[in-house]
């Protein structure tokens, strides 16, 4: 039942887009039609804008008891619709069941996390060197976050926003991704609504970026605006709202390595690539982008991933059974197999054939791969594991910090302060050592060096980038001025 998911929501009504285009969400397993909608304008971007400046004064000056109630039932109400939110992320996304799961549990901690946020916006008193004076700082919300949610996490990574920015005072306006209608935004502002939040307190505006892409991010009312998505669309987004005097949270690509150095646990360190390879087919962007091995041991790692990624089972995502589904969409397929044919060309060796049934893309190893090819350096974003060879830690170091990106990363030894020095030099914003790169946790600095982003999402990094400080001084006893001795 698609009940008001194809809908806009602006100030607590379920409205039609007013504009003359149409926006279509497609199953990308079986690429049946979910649903057509009306695309919203830039009247209904201006209306939702509008909603949230107007209530978000008086939200900000709730009580935190019922800020944190208001959160506390949203988890509540995703406890009670698992199954249908589950469905959804499969439907529309191409989840299988094993990461719908663990996208909702990641979700669960961000709003159990951002609950707690109502209690913890302290302020400080600090000392004066003028006499009788006394420094107050007061810690506020920012006002009017936008946010921009993401396709492949797309519940986990619009809540992601939408919870801390809520809990701490903030209205916010979420356009999700037209692949993720849904899951990205209209089913959020069904589960709020539930909840029973204040009118305009959460808005979702779904329309093509063509038409109110620019917009959203250049309208006058949002102090904020929060992306989560590719570096090219985030750095022409970082450009507007720099030109407008805007924060900004940006959560963009990866080229994530996992080194495997000689010393490591071969057989720990394989089903860790496989995990961080092809969870959600690789289209996460702390994924796996370029495993690099030692090669002394080169080898048998290889010949155990192998046995482990072939366990792989790829297909229809509402199987339980199945962990590989497919791409989002087509044009994904299509670049993925054009930079899997270039790096054959310039010498990759195949050893499991990519096979390709729709948008669905078996997984598939490649090695003797260097690091100007087109599937090493660009970011994949798909089911493609590159392996690369190295001689010394130095030169995986090099390799690992050639290319721009700087979201996530991975080492496995035995040696685990080795590890932990190595990690250091990676220039990326979180290495794991022993683990893989895909790791998320609520109350921790979430976020990218380089090309890979700006600002830290999670935690006090979260709760710091939506709220603002004020310094209020008081003046207790007549002040002598300079001019008047």
């Amino acid at each position: 039942m698609v009940k008001n998911f194809a809908k806009q929501y602006i100030n607590g009504q379920w409205k039609d887009g007013s504009s003359e285009k149409t926006l279509k969400n497609i199953n990308p397993y079986n690429e049946d039609e979910i649903f057509e909608m009306n695309s919203a304008s830039d009247k209904d971007l201006d209306a939702a804008y509008q909603a949230a400046a107007d209530v978000q004064q008086t939200w900000a000056k709730t009580l935190p008891a019922e800020k944190q109630q208001l959160l506390d039932r949203v988890s509540q109400i995703i406890d009670e619709r698992k199954e249908e939110i589950i469905n959804w992320l499969v439907k529309e996304s191409g989840s299988t069941h094993i990461k719908a799961e663990l996208e909702l549990s990641v979700a669960q901690r961000i709003i159990k996390e951002s609950a707690s946020f109502p209690y913890r916006m302290k302020g400080q008193i600090m000392a004066s060197d003028i006499p009788g004076k006394e420094n107050f700082v007061y810690k506020n919300a920012k006002g009017v976050i936008g946010i921009i949610g993401p396709w492949n996490f797309p519940f986990h990574l619009s809540m992601r926003s939408v919870a801390p920015a809520i809990a701490t005072g903030n209205t916010v306006v979420l356009k999700p991704a037209s692949d993720t209608i849904v899951t990205a935004g209209t089913l959020i502002a069904d589960i709020f609504e539930e909840a029973g939040a204040p009118n305009g307190v959460i808005n979702v505006i779904a329309g093509r970026g063509s038409e109110i892409g620019d917009a959203f991010v250049q309208h006058p009312i949002p102090k904020v605006i929060s992306f989560t998505g590719s570096t090219e669309v985030g750095r022409h987004i970082a450009k507007q709202a720099g030109e407008h005097i805007k924060e900004t949270a940006l959560e963009l690509g990866g080229n994530n390595v996992l080194i495997v150095t000689e010393d490591a646990d071969l057989e720990a360190a394989a089903e860790s690539a496989a995990f961080g390879k092809f969870m959600h087919q690789g289209q996460i962007c702390m994924s796996i982008n370029r495993i690099l091995v030692n090669q002394n041991v080169h080898d048998s790692f290889v010949e155990l991933f192998k046995k482990k990624v072939e366990t792989l089972a790829a297909g229809d995502p509402s199987d339980e059974k199945t962990v590989i589904g497919p791409l989002i969409n087509n044009s994904q397929v299509e670049r993925i197999q054009s930079d899997v044919e270039e790096s054959i060309k310039q010498g990759a060796k195949i050893l499991i054939k990519p096979e390709v049934d729709g948008n669905l893309i078996h997984p598939t190893i490649l090695t003797n791969v260097t690091n100007d090819m087109p599937i090493a350096k660009n970011e994949i974003f798909g089911p493609v594991a590159p392996i690369l060879s190295f001689k010394t830690e130095e030169e995986a170091i090099r390799i690992a910090n050639e290319l721009p990106y700087g979201l996530s990363g991975a080492v496995h030894t035995s040696d685990l302060h080795k590890g932990v020095e190595l990690a250091q030099q990676i220039e990326s914003g979180m290495v794991h050592v022993n683990d893989q790169p895909v790791n998320d946790e609520a109350h921790m600095a979430f976020g990218g060096e380089k090309d890979s982003g700006l600002g830290r999402f999670g935690g006090e990094w979260v709760l710091n980038k939506f709220t603002t400080e004020k310094w209020i001084s008081v003046q207790k006893e007549r002040r002598q001025y300079p001019f008047f001795e």
